[in-house]
């Protein structure tokens, strides 16, 4: 009894005190618990909108956005999910495959409007229309070929062998032609007549910039390259000022570019901001589109614009602010550019390419004038997007899925 006196005030005191947490917490679950309202995740001082000088990006994961129910608690109809577009308008975008092959020199036909490539499964030539109809270029099969390079405006191509091994074929008389096999980085020009290469010989005193006529005759020595072969770019302009380029380092940062012409014209230099230097002309010839990178971009790509004819080369240079490479563009016009723009990008990715292999690309129109971009198309698949190719009416753009070799098209 004594025991029991001596801890009663101690019991009724430990009673009460549970007695009034469990009264409380029924009023507040009963009055109050239904006021109180999530915390928002983002702070005001948190941006919404896209960086200044940096591009909008799809959705990750599989793309599919956050689904809220409605009012009522009830989930949305399948109306209100975002849809698949059949027409570029700058989401999510349907992806054709027109050929399911792997594939190698997907480029536009002479009519503006089909593809033609090389079939790697039964070795053979096609043209392939906008429907997804196949037509034979020739029956002649091309047994393990490394790579193409076509005439813009005729059927015929420089055909490379791995052996080492060259070709210029004409699919239009069936006519074959073997090159030099010491003939490398081929290029044709705007008429398709002539070629201009690199000849590589053993004896570095031996090694030109050098063109010939489209069946390998009437071969002219333009320029010594000695041991600069990799900063040499044979790129013969449409407007047929200039034949190739070469780079000289100023700096880890910077290069110098040299126009060269057939007549040892002694034409202005172009300073570019960065490393690996690659061209890509504009329809008139007039303006050239690069890409390089820099350590102020974190070794990664950035797309310029710079006018490249006559007096005119090296002025209107300007950063167009895209993380991509030139490459992966293609002019529709003398101002727009189609580009492939990947998510995101390791850092290095200039200069080290192979980390973008596996990179997701969106599609993106470049107005090179002004500099505006816009988000055109986000593919419906995870696509490495390498050769771009515009229809001559702008309402088709095709590519090449660079991990499956695919051809696929998108509507614009």
């Amino acid at each position: 009894m004594d025991l029991l006196f001596k801890y009663k005030k101690l019991l009724l005191a430990v009673g009460f005190l549970l007695t009034t947490i469990l009264l409380g917490y029924l009023i507040y679950a009963t009055f109050f618990k239904q006021l109180v309202s999530t915390p928002n995740n983002t702070t005001d001082n948190q941006a919404t909108s896209t960086p200044t000088g940096s591009l909008p990006i799809a959705n990750t994961g599989n793309n599919q956005p956050i689904i809220e129910k409605n009012t009522d608690n009830t989930l949305p109809t399948t109306d209100t999910y975002p849809k698949t577009d059949p027409i570029a308008r700058g989401g999510i975008t349907t992806t054709k495959q027109l050929e399911s092959a792997p594939t190698i020199g997907a480029a536009m036909a002479k009519n503006g409007s089909d593809i033609r490539y090389y079939n790697k499964n039964d070795e053979k030539f096609y043209r392939l229309n906008s429907a997804g109809d196949k037509v034979l270029l020739s029956d002649k099969v091309f047994h393990n070929v490394q790579n193409v390079t076509w005439a813009g405006t005729q059927n015929k191509a420089v055909i490379e062998y791995p052996d080492g091994a060259n070709i210029v074929y004409n699919f239009e008389t069936k006519k074959q032609t073997t090159l030099p096999a010491h003939w490398k980085d081929f290029e044709f020009s705007p008429q398709g007549d002539k070629i201009v290469m690199k000849s590589i010989g053993l004896d570095e005193n031996n090694r030109w910039l050098a063109i010939s006529s489209d069946d390998g005759s009437q071969v002219r020595a333009i320029e010594q390259i000695g041991s600069k072969d990799a900063s040499v770019y044979p790129s013969w302009s449409p407007n047929n000022q200039t034949i190739a380029m070469y780079t000289e380092g100023v700096g880890f940062d910077r290069q110098e570019v040299f126009f060269v012409g057939l007549n040892n014209e002694n034409f202005k230099s172009l300073t570019v901001e960065g490393r690996d230097f690659q061209p890509k002309w504009s329809p008139n010839g007039d303006r050239l589109l690069y890409s390089v990178y820099s350590s102020a971009n974190n070794l990664n790509p950035s797309l310029w614009i710079s006018n490249a004819q006559g007096e005119a080369i090296g002025s209107g240079r300007k950063e167009l602010n895209v993380a991509t490479w030139a490459e992966k563009c293609y002019f529709a016009n003398t101002s727009d550019v189609y580009c492939a723009v990947p998510e995101k990008l390791e850092e290095g990715s200039g200069l080290f390419p192979e980390l973008a292999n596996s990179t997701k690309d969106n599609l993106y129109k470049i107005n090179t004038a002004t500099g505006q971009k816009k988000l055109i198309a986000i593919p419906d698949g995870d696509y490495t997007i390498a050769n771009i190719t515009i229809s001559q009416d702008e309402r088709n753009l095709y590519f090449t899925d660079k991990r499956s070799e695919n051809i696929y098209q998108v509507k614009l």
